[in-house]
């Protein structure tokens, strides 16, 4: 998040207004002015799966927050971005205010760089956890492990794919999940008939991104993601893990370097996974 700073602004009036994709060109200045790696096409799934607001002055998009919404009682925000020219103003916590109150009450849940602790805590905002950031052109040789419970899913599996997101992030995602798997590779544990793991991997920013990766044990997880990297030698790989389940010296020991992390916060309350089933490796910060 790019935070306010003290400095004039320039006195132009600026409009608050829902984000439309003839908005997305002046959302990918904006993050290439923050050193983002967003495509534009990485912003125009992150706007037709979600919602969010734009500030405009003179006809230019200055700022930006998005959030997605996962049924009645959840959603998920990021891409919270205000240029360098019109922070100062105000215009980072009236972008993230309205956000707010477009989120109709539901628990929010966010993951923040150090910068934005401050914005946040004022707004009610706890942290609970930490995602670490792992990424590199991927050198190492990986194999698929020749078990025969991981596969490939196919279309018929969509909806134990996304029952199973459901149990381990506690939140209804029917609808991101689908158009993730709908633009990227997707692997599945399946065991007993049941389906006990799924992970995919999609074009994002630099090259790949593996995740969401949702099983039922650490192992499990490895497994999948095995799964995905076997496909991926010689790309640029990126993978965002949460720290609790400790996979950062497994990903390290395959090439994928730890860059940085963010902390994992929510304004009302966490939801919870269901029996064993975890989220380990994040689509990306911002969907969750």
């Amino acid at each position: 998040m790019a935070v306010d700073h003290d400095r004039d602004s320039v006195s132009v009036p600026t409009e608050l207004m829902k984000i439309e994709t003839r908005h997305v060109p002046g959302a990918l200045k904006l993050s290439q002015e923050m050193g983002w790696p967003y495509r534009q096409e990485d912003w125009e799934f992150a706007v037709t799966v979600g919602n969010g607001l734009v500030l405009e002055r003179a006809g230019q998009v200055i700022g930006t927050a998005m959030s997605w919404n996962y049924g009645q009682a959840y959603a998920t925000a990021g891409m919270i971005i205000v240029t360098g020219s019109a922070q100062g103003g105000g215009n980072g916590s009236r972008l993230f205010d309205g956000l707010l109150q477009a989120t109709d009450g539901r628990s929010v849940l966010l993951n923040s760089t150090e910068e934005g602790l401050a914005l946040y805590k004022r707004r009610g905002f706890t942290a609970w956890g930490t995602v670490v950031q792992h990424q590199g052109p991927l050198t190492v040789a990986v194999t698929q492990s020749a078990r025969d419970d991981i596969r490939q899913a196919t279309v018929s599996d969509l909806a134990a794919i996304q029952a199973f997101d459901e149990r381990a992030t506690g939140m209804p995602r029917p609808s991101m999940v689908a158009g993730l798997a709908d633009a990227g590779n997707v692997s599945v544990i399946e065991r007993a008939g049941r389906i006990a793991g799924y992970a995919i991997a999609r074009r994002f920013g630099r090259g790949y991104v593996v995740g969401p990766v949702a099983a039922e044990s650490a192992q499990d997880a490895r497994l999948l993601i095995l799964a995905q990297l076997a496909t991926l030698h010689g790309q640029f790989v990126r993978i965002d893990v949460y720290a609790e389940h400790g996979l950062g010296d497994w990903l390290e020991s395959l090439g994928l370097a730890r860059v940085g992390d963010v902390i994992a916060m929510v304004k009302g309350l966490r939801p919870v996974s269901d029996g064993t089933a975890r989220m380990y490796a994040l689509a990306n910060q911002s969907f969750g």
